[in-house]
């Protein structure tokens, strides 16, 4: 008995389940999207929203009778309260309307057997358009401002009682730059702008999941300082550099006018400071010397400390504005004071070690090397008024290295005086002097 029952059971829900769906008639729509009505009372309808560009009319139903059975298709269209014809058909299971205008339609269908069916659904041809544009371009920001020409709403009627509905499309817009969201927006402000010609996109997209996009490009007007320097290798000092310096400076700007870099050396703070010091009340110029080169070699000719500033800039006809950037060296160009250093050994023996007596001079503009046997004599002189680099050797500068002879003979072991004076670029005076010893054997 249990049993019975338990399979009436089924064969009721089996029917209540298959049947109206052998029976469903409806409408149907290739609609972007299809949202229920919001009538105040009563059933609700479809409204069936479909995506294209202004006045384009890409809305049509589609009626399908109950079972598949031919019918009789009767379409009306909502006027003002009434519904009136527009259109009939009949020998199929469907009807389809197309190239319709936004509204509400109706249809009666009337099948071979005789069932009636009424179903009603609203359309909207949907669209989204703007234009986009720059505006306010200058060296610090400019502004994208887009125009939307899509109705922000979407209206129909309660058919309950006859009053108006409004359905926004909640349009949403967002500033792309390739694939990175600048704004949410659709009015926005870019600051710190690009040096290069960029496209922004405007895309805009709505609840009914149509959208838009449109391209606008910034032609860029602001430039990015920037810039690699070398120093010239040093000449014999592995941890000191030495005046005078050559200085290889690479523009790496970006967006900048071509011959219209302007570079700044700044003098050695001491140096003015004292100046100050020594002029009381006297404006003192930092800076040493301007270059309008791209990228120009420039010769330290005195130690100290030097900053170095590059300005760059770009002049827009279009908006009529020079903008400019400034950027500094990473660290200031440091050359070593001048001195003088003499060895105490000569060792004239040719066995690689101390064989010739060199007196080294740094950062030195001129140079006197003497030589002196221990009774006064002069034995070696070299002088120089434009002395280059840290040290002359034999190979270079033969006079500036004493290689042991008098004459040509080889001087007797014994102990000497040399004397090494001069000025340095800094324009200190420089002195060294003292004894040393000439060995000929280990």
């Amino acid at each position: 008995m249990k049993i019975q029952k338990s399979v009436a059971v089924f064969i009721v829900l089996f029917v209540f389940v298959v049947v109206p769906f052998r029976g469903f008639a409806q409408i149907t729509s290739f609609a972007r999207k299809v949202v229920p009505t919001e009538y105040s009372a009563g059933p609700q309808d479809e409204i069936h929203v479909f995506c294209g560009m202004k006045g384009e009319t890409n809305a049509s139903l589609t009626a399908t009778s109950l079972n598949g059975e031919t019918a009789t298709f009767e379409w009306q269209k909502y006027n003002s309260g009434n519904f009136d014809f527009f259109r009939s058909e009949s020998g199929n299971s469907t009807s389809t309307i197309a190239d319709l205008q936004d509204g509400c339609y109706r249809v009666d269908i009337t099948s071979a057997s005789g069932v009636k069916t009424t179903y009603t659904a609203w359309v909207f041809n949907n669209y989204l358009q703007a234009t986009a544009e720059i505006t306010d371009s200058d060296c610090d920001l400019f502004k994208l401002k887009g125009n939307v020409t899509s109705p922000m709403v979407l209206n129909y009627v309660d058919l309950s009682n006859g009053q108006p509905k409004v359905m926004n499309k909640d349009i949403q817009a967002k500033w792309m730059k390739g694939n990175v969201a600048v704004s949410s927006f659709i009015n926005a402000t870019v600051f710190d702008p690009p040096t290069e010609d960029t496209n922004y996109r405007l895309e805009l997209s709505d609840k009914f999941d149509c959208d838009f996009d449109t391209v606008v490009r910034y032609i860029s007007i602001v430039t990015k300082a920037s810039f690699d320097y070398k120093l010239e290798d040093p000449k014999s000092h592995s941890s000191k550099i030495e005046a005078p310096l050559t200085v290889t400076f690479t523009n790496t700007s970006e967006n900048g006018d071509p011959g219209k870099f302007e570079w700044f050396i700044y003098r050695d703070r001491d140096e003015i400071v004292k100046e100050a010091a020594a002029n009381p009340g006297k404006v003192i110029d930092s800076i040493m010397s301007k270059n309008y080169s791209d990228s120009p070699i420039i010769v330290f000719e005195r130690p100290g400390s030097y900053k170095v500033k590059l300005v760059s800039q770009k002049r827009s006809t279009e908006f009529n504005t020079f903008c400019f950037d400034t950027v500094y060296i990473d660290k200031n160009i440091e050359i070593d004071t001048s001195f003088i250093e003499a060895p105490n050994v000569f060792t004239p023996n040719n066995d690689g070690n101390n064989d010739r007596f060199v007196v080294r001079f740094f950062s030195m503009k001129t140079v006197k090397f003497s030589i002196f046997n221990r009774w006064g004599k002069l034995l070696h002189v070299w002088e120089s008024n434009n002395v280059q680099g840290f040290g002359p050797t034999v190979e270079s500068v033969p006079q500036a290295v004493w290689d042991g002879k008098v004459g040509g003979k080889i001087a007797t072991p014994g102990v000497y005086y040399y004397v090494v004076e001069g000025t340095g670029r800094d324009d200190k005076r420089q002195r060294a002097s003292g004894f040393f010893h000439l060995f000929r054997d280990k």
